[in-house]
């Protein structure tokens, strides 16, 4: 059943979503803040761009142009209502591809800044799913996975453009390697912790086209209180941007 949701409290956004499809979820709203975006950032990709949350947030950040592409066409027609309904369309392009062929019809070093929140299952022998699942198409590597996304950063980002990715912790060694079989040099890392007294479970983590190496670790943050609220922090991330 398609709804219209509330994008947190940025600027009174409202976003598109259907209760049979993933619904964007704060991993979304994490990624939207932690990439770097400076005055020269002109142009982001957003590659699985679901129903765009992601593009929302950012364009609450910056004027720079964004793109986000999607595979999957009932996601795709949720992020056009949502960008309509948000009066977007002329900061926000949505494409209906899969990034694979979308890479190919564009030039290379084309954008500044590449943001994914990707598949974070792998496949395996042992893995059940329906391959023509919307949620396991976006919860496992079934159609993109981390070669697939720094194979496509490296050629589409500029020289010194930034890919910035929420993954899980488990995964980190493989994106470190993976970032840098592809010239992508990572620059910095953030844990999120669901509260103090459990293991991270949201890994948030930045490279840069031919950087030089040298990696931050930013403090964690925290997301819930024992009572099970938002802690402050978190809740920083549900107000406007100034």
């Amino acid at each position: 059943m398609e709804v219209v949701n509330d994008l947190l409290n940025y600027r009174d956004m409202k976003i598109v979503q259907d209760d049979t499809l993933l619904k964007f979820s704060l991993d979304s709203i994490l990624l939207a803040n932690f990439v770097t975006i400076h005055n020269k950032t002109k142009k982001i990709l957003d590659i699985g761009t679901g129903n765009a949350p992601i593009p929302l947030v950012l364009s609450t950040r910056t004027n720079a142009s964004i793109v986000g592409v999607e595979i999957q066409n009932e996601s795709f027609l949720l992020a056009k209502k949502s960008v309509l309904i948000n009066s977007l369309q002329h900061q926000i392009q949505l494409i209906h591809m899969d990034i694979k062929k979308y890479y190919e019809s564009i030039e290379s070093d084309t954008f500044d800044t590449i943001t994914c929140n990707p598949p974070y299952f792998k496949v395996c022998e042992n893995s059940r799913m329906n391959c023509s699942n919307q949620k396991s198409l976006a919860r496992h590597e079934i159609s993109l996975d981390l070669e697939d996304i720094c194979f496509i950063a490296r050629k589409l980002l500029k020289n010194g453009g930034n890919l910035s990715l929420v993954h899980r912790p488990e995964r980190l060694t493989d994106i470190i390697i993976t970032m840098r079989k592809y010239n992508i040099e990572p620059k910095k890392v953030q844990f999120i912790f669901p509260n103090v007294k459990k293991e991270a479970n949201i890994l948030l983590i930045e490279g840069r086209k031919n950087g030089k190496s040298g990696i931050k670790i930013l403090p964690p943050i925290y997301t819930n209180k024992d009572d099970g609220s938002y802690t402050e922090e978190i809740c920083k991330y549900f107000q406007e941007n100034k």
